[in-house]
């Protein structure tokens, strides 16, 4: 079942090169700048440089030299130092230095001092020929006198050149230590371009390491069909010659379909995770740059390193980044995108499945792609990856609850039964939502009510209990949301009704929601036509309540009119336009394909529609008058309980249905939570059409086809 322990340990070593930090070139830096330092040092410091104490300035030299006391030696020669590097000159001797302790007793010194021979040379030697005149005179008085001659030096500069050999060496060599190291720098970083910047033909997939981070079908939930259908190609990268001995051949490419958040990558992952196959990713739109050619060179490129590492997965995520129609340009010109795209189609024609190599793509718009890469020879097979049920969004919620800590009363399948429409994506962020409220609640574990405020969080958005609303606007919200709330109950083809909240959340000041018993895929005319009494609820209730309206109801006519517009155009409920489709062809012109859209129906016709639309609604509008103004008592006590708790389930609402009030009254509404650092209370504008006004329906029905 599983490959021998060579085999799979070549498949594991195979790594296409990535660039890497050029360790060696900072190295090579460092280095010269450590050399050029190092031989300034030398040229400076040993190079003449005074050492500090033993300096003495012209005038003292000339004082000590006048009074004898400059010691002019054989061994103790006094020299004038000159150093070419740094163009220094000084004089260096030594010299008697009297005792500081008060005895007669003298010791000799080093002394330096600075001169400029170009500028002092008039000076310095009638220093020398006064102090060796003076000694003469000294001498000639002591032996006309008959006495001993007096120890006295006469001065004879000595020249002294300071050098150091290793500076110099290396300050001559400076220049070609340079241009040796700037080539060598450049050279490897050309190197380095090779795989990095300068490789714009390279493909950029990138290898999915499998020791680390391995996927396999049981890290995806939701989409069996999905994965049977995809079992084959891990049977395949399995065990070839099962298949080739019945002369079978495994798809070429298969396109992953699906909306997005449904697990299209992580689908393919999981085939090579089984497989154990070395996993190559790429997007769409990696391959297209600035430059021309770049896309096909990097297609060519990448089904070359598929083959050397065959048998192995390529994934192109976003294949319609470069898979669209052909010829529907700007202009229906030759562009980048479509070169690269016909790259794809001969390098897919060009290919055996028999050398191992499978083509995985995945995608959110088929409609858009084009035909020749979708014919058999290229990507086979269609694999449709839905939004998972009500069963498959139980597993994808026990998938991601492993990675928490669920409390054992936590009931999945209920939040499972009230997130239809969501995609594996929005699953897994309920659950990281719930841990973190969780959190924030200082809780030990994950519980029911945790995970159903994480779903009406990520789908209508988190409660915004500290928005300033007057009595009147709660009051208003109140009743429209009673308004809807009522009809749900009383109307006989709509789904049980889940919660009811005058919180604002969202966009919205208030939601009413209600739950489908389970996933439906059809949706009969009566359902519609009581949801569109639903929708006019709360306009409804407004009216009756306030004799007066407001634009709170703007979401619930979008709502109604798209799904009357539907039942008119597009599914054949209207008597007096029959069984047919209205709605807009597509066609081909100059500038752009989506810009060609034209109705398929005259004006006489577009006339009739509006006003089978009209029709409807009025029809709706005036049901749900009839209704509400029977029950007018009812309304008014959903809207009081409204005022008093805020939120109300749908039991709560069946209570005050059957007995006219509430038996178990929900926990009185705590205050919100002040934040951290207080803030000014912006001043309110009046509410024109923006969503934050919308009520009711628009973000909060569940199972209302758009």
């Amino acid at each position: 079942m599983f490959e021998d322990e060579p085999n799979q340990q070549r498949n594991n070593n195979r790594k296409t090169p990535e660039p890497q930090f050029n360790w060696k070139g900072l190295i090579l830096l460092v280095a010269s700048g450590l050399i050029i330092a190092w031989a300034f040092i030398l040229n400076s410091d040993k190079g003449g440089m005074m050492q500090s104490g033993r300096e003495k300035n012209y005038p003292e030299f000339q004082q000590l030299a006048l009074d004898g006391k400059i010691i002019c030696t054989k061994d103790k020669p006094l020299r004038l130092v000159s150093d070419p590097g740094t163009g220094n000159e000084y004089l260096e001797g030594y010299y008697t230095k009297e005792s500081t302790t008060g005895d007669k007793a003298s010791t000799e010194a080093v002394f330096e001092t600075t001169v400029n021979v170009e500028f002092q040379k008039d000076q310095l030697n009638k220093l020398i020929a006064d102090v060796n005149a003076q000694n003469a005179e000294k001498r000639k008085t002591a032996k006309d006198a008959g006495q001993p001659e007096p120890t006295l030096y006469d001065l004879v500069i000595t020249p002294k050149t300071n050098t150091s050999h290793m500076g110099t060496f290396l300050f001559t060599l400076l220049p070609l230590i340079v241009l040796v190291g700037l080539f060598l720098l450049i050279r490897q970083q050309m190197k380095m371009a090779g795989r990095g910047a300068l490789s714009f033909g390279k493909s950029r997939a990138k290898l999915l390491n499998q020791d680390r981070n391995r996927i396999t079908f049981k890290d995806v939930a939701g989409c069996d069909e999905a994965k049977e259908e995809v079992w084959e190609l891990v049977e395949f990268l399995k065990d070839p010659k099962k298949f080739q001995r019945l002369g079978g051949k495994i798809p070429k490419g298969v396109l992953l379909v699906g909306p997005p958040g449904t697990g299209k990558t992580l689908l393919a992952k999981a085939i090579a995770g089984e497989a154990d196959v070395p996993f190559f990713s790429i997007s769409g739109s990696d391959f297209v740059e600035m430059f021309v050619g770049v896309g096909a060179s990097r297609v060519r490129d990448m089904f070359e390193q598929g083959k050397k590492n065959a048998p192995c997965l390529i994934f192109i995520d976003e294949i319609d980044a470069v898979g669209r129609h052909r010829g529907h340009g700007l202009g229906g010109g030759h562009d980048e995108r479509e070169q690269t795209l016909n790259a794809m189609l001969v390098e897919m024609d060009g290919f055996d499945t028999q050398e191992g190599v499978i083509i995985i793509a995945a995608t959110n718009r088929p409609d858009v792609l084009d035909p020749a890469l979708l014919r058999p020879g290229r990507f086979d097979r269609q694999v449709m990856v839905s939004l998972p049920d009500v069963k498959g969004r139980e597993e994808i919620l026990r998938v991601h609850a492993k990675k928490v800590k669920l409390s054992e009363d936590a009931d999945l399948s209920k939040v499972s039964r009230g997130t239809p429409g969501f995609s594996g994506a929005e699953l897994a962020n309920v659950i990281n939502e719930a841990a973190l409220l969780a959190a924030r609640r200082n809780l030990k574990s994950i519980g029911t009510a945790e995970l159903e405020e994480a779903r009406d969080k990520v789908r209508w958005g988190r409660e915004r209990r500290s928005l300033a609303l007057t009595d009147k606007e709660k009051e208003n919200t109140a009743y429209h949301e009673a308004g809807h709330a009522i009809l749900i109950e009383l109307l006989e083809h709509t789904d049980p009704l889940h919660k009811v909240t005058i919180i604002p959340r969202g966009p919205s000041l208030g939601s009413t929601m209600w739950l489908p018993e389970q996933d439906k895929f059809n949706h009969r005319k009566n359902e519609l036509l009581d949801n569109l009494v639903v929708a006019m609820g709360g306009r409804v209730a407004e009216e009756i309540q306030f004799h007066n309206v407001t634009n709170g109801a703007m979401g619930d006519i979008r709502q109604a009119t798209g799904i009357a517009r539907s039942m008119v155009c597009a599914w054949g409920m209207s008597e007096k336009l029959g069984m047919v489709e209205y709605g807009e062809q597509e066609g081909q012109v100059f500038l752009a394909r989506d810009l060609a859209r034209n109705r398929n129906y005259s004006e006489a016709t577009a006339q009739i529609i509006d006003e089978e639309v009209k029709r409807l609604i009025d029809e709706a509008y005036n049901k749900a008058m009839s209704i509400i103004v029977t029950h007018k008592d009812k309304l008014d006590a959903i809207a009081l309980a409204l005022l008093e708790f805020e939120t109300l389930d749908g039991a709560h609402i069946k209570e005050i249905m059957e007995h006219g009030r509430i038996l178990h009254p929900p926990q009185s509404p705590k205050p919100p939570t002040p934040p951290p650092v207080p803030k000014a209370t912006p001043e309110r504008t009046p509410a024109k059409s923006e969503d934050e006004s919308e009520g009711g329906l628009p973000g909060g029905v569940v199972g209302v086809p758009a």
